[in-house]
């Protein structure tokens, strides 16, 4: 089950982390919460980079540089969470592989 970037799902990780351990469904979602929560897997931006890519923006704006000048500008840094607890509760193996590419392994 793949869950959605939205504030809806995004505050109700928690929620949507048991429901998916209570149906035995593997599940992955953006957020590193949504893995500390239960969720199996989470991959995505890292959310402190972006809140200091606003800091930047603002400080540029505040020294007189216009919005419209600055560059559109995307996410670089993302983080992969691997919830090995989970993995195992549902009878999955993570190769090593992919545990070795893992930002954090959570056990």
């Amino acid at each position: 089950m793949v869950i959605q970037t939205d504030s809806f799902f995004n505050s109700r990780s928690n929620q949507l982390a048991t429901l998916a351990a209570r149906y035995g469904k593997p599940a992955i979602a953006d957020r590193r919460e949504f893995a500390a929560a239960g969720g199996l897997v989470s991959y995505g931006p890292r959310i402190d980079d972006g809140f200091h890519q606003v800091g930047v923006y603002t400080g540029l704006i505040l020294r007189g540089t216009r919005p419209a000048k600055l560059p559109v500008v995307q996410p670089t840094k993302f983080e992969l969470v691997i919830n090995l607890k989970t993995a195992k509760t549902l009878g999955l193996t993570i190769p090593q592989t992919l545990r070795a590419t893992a930002d954090e392994l959570i056990e």
